[in-house]
């Protein structure tokens, strides 16, 4: 067993992007760091942490590493249709689904918490900011799925890239992973393709563009972002659908 000053580190994420939302109780804090010690599990890159048409029976909470939500096409072709981040549940209440209705890629060496639906039920009845905050980002999901429908139908490709850029930034931000302006972005060209629904050579050719107009850097699977404004403004990009400030 790990020691629990460990499992408290690796819950960090998840106590920020809640508290984020809801502001948790010292109980609720205490009552989520036991479940995730309880069912840390960790997957490697390329393993699928669930799959379209399989049953669900717990709910995966993320405490560190990227992954993605996608669906593949008969023929092979798939879409991202979101990234999940450290701190991000996948989902809260999943389990009242029949079956999951999209797969869940690792794109990096992932560790996270397998609560299975009695104990999880249990830690929402135990604590009511817990419930609330999970609840909120529940929500939260589904504003973000809605930007994500406005940017692939309506933005053009430069802002489609930069406001995707733009939301891993300021969803990162909450969880304390963003250093200066930098931030870790293990996410390829492919992956940037498959989730904006450009080809590869566009995204390519967007993010050259980017980067020539010294609005980001982009090296090693770093995100330096030195303009985070403009950007902003080339994306047409505003934080509100993110819901980080806090009301209640």
């Amino acid at each position: 067993m790990h020691p629990p000053v460990l499992e408290g580190n690796l819950a960090q994420p998840v106590i920020r992007r809640l508290n984020a939302l809801r502001q948790l109780s010292e109980r609720g804090i205490a009552l989520l760091q036991q479940a995730i010690q309880d069912g840390l599990h960790r997957a490697r890159p390329g393993e699928d942490l669930a799959t379209e048409g399989e049953p669900v029976d717990s709910v995966r909470i993320i405490l560190s590493g990227w992954l993605c939500r996608y669906k593949t096409l008969p023929d092979g072709r798939r879409q991202i249709v979101n990234f999940i981040l450290p701190g991000d549940s996948c989902d809260a209440c999943v389990y009242l689904l029949s079956v999951m209705d999209h797969s869940i890629g690792a794109l990096t060496p992932v560790t996270y918490a397998d609560i299975k639906r009695p104990a999880f039920e249990q830690l929402l009845a135990s604590d009511r900011s817990l419930e609330e905050a999970l609840w909120c980002e529940t929500m939260v999901k589904s504003a973000i799925q809605r930007e994500w429908t406005v940017n692939i139908g309506r933005r053009v490709a430069l802002e489609r890239v930069a406001h995707l850029l733009c939301e891993l930034y300021e969803r990162l931000l909450p969880v304390g992973m963003i250093d200066g302006d930098s931030c870790l972005f293990p996410v390829t060209q492919m992956d940037l393709a498959d989730a904006t629904g450009l080809s590869v050579v566009h995204v390519n050719r967007t993010l050259q563009e980017l980067r020539g107009s010294g609005l980001i850097v982009l090296r090693d699977r770093m995100l330096t972002i030195n303009d985070l404004k403009l950007l902003k403004d080339t994306a047409l990009f505003s934080a509100d659908y993110l819901h980080t400030k806090r009301h209640g």
